[in-house]
């Protein structure tokens, strides 16, 4: 008898997380994160995925900030706007990090690890502001991620996110573009597609033994 579908051996012990950031610029230590969202992946019990639960957040520019005007007109964000149900980028991480680090748990994982399209922006927005937040318990890995770019340009030969979209027969809504929720969720959609077109290629590879300790991505590196 086969052992149930585990999300943890899947991914040798990582569990991957959808994050899209809506910032005010291209520079993670100067520029002002605007919008979070992050989405679960879920496993069904053949082994393949589909998007799970979406988390979100407006946030406040820290103070001192910067706020480049072509980046605002392109998300289409107002960052002071009265009615804007933004918080502080301290709480709205705390709050995410939260669920990732029971999500991680309740999977049998020991790590989360971002999951984006150009997924180094960003990884780099997160991390930037955890260490200006002081916030010590960041479950993501630090500088390994799954760059669906990437993968949609081996998968659909195509990077932008709306080409690969639609490449990948999914619907793309322009109108709800550069909003962190819908950019988050069709990544996951892409994500989950790319996984369950390569299933039979991880599947042809089984079966094999996995070792009780998860390999560190990237541990070559560090």
């Amino acid at each position: 008898m086969s052992r149930p579908f585990s999300i943890a051996e899947r991914f040798r012990g990582f569990l991957p997380v959808v994050v899209d950031v809506e910032t005010g610029g291209f520079n993670a230590k100067t520029d002002a994160l605007l919008e979070i969202a992050a989405v679960f992946i879920d496993p069904n019990e053949d082994g393949t995925f589909i998007r799970g639960a979406t988390i979100r957040y407006h946030v406040k520019p820290f103070e001192g900030a910067n706020l480049e005007p072509a980046s605002l007109a392109v998300n289409g964000i107002d960052p002071y706007h009265p009615l804007r149900p933004a918080i502080d980028e301290r709480d709205a991480l705390q709050r995410i990090f939260r669920e990732v680090r029971r999500a991680v748990r309740d999977s049998g994982c020991s790590r989360a690890i971002l999951v984006g399209h150009n997924a180094a922006f960003d990884l780099g927005f997160l991390n930037e502001a955890a260490e200006r937040t002081g916030i010590k318990r960041n479950p993501f890995h630090p500088f390994s991620c799954f760059d669906t770019a990437t993968l949609c340009g081996v998968a659909y030969g195509q990077t932008v996110l709306a080409r690969a979209v639609q490449a990948a027969g999914l619907s793309w809504d322009e109108s709800s573009a550069h909003s962190a929720a819908y950019d988050a969720e069709i990544t996951a959609d892409l994500f989950c597609k790319i996984l369950n077109r390569f299933k039979p290629i991880f599947d042809a590879a089984q079966p094999q033994e996995w070792s009780d300790e998860p390999d560190e991505i990237g541990a070559d590196h560090q």
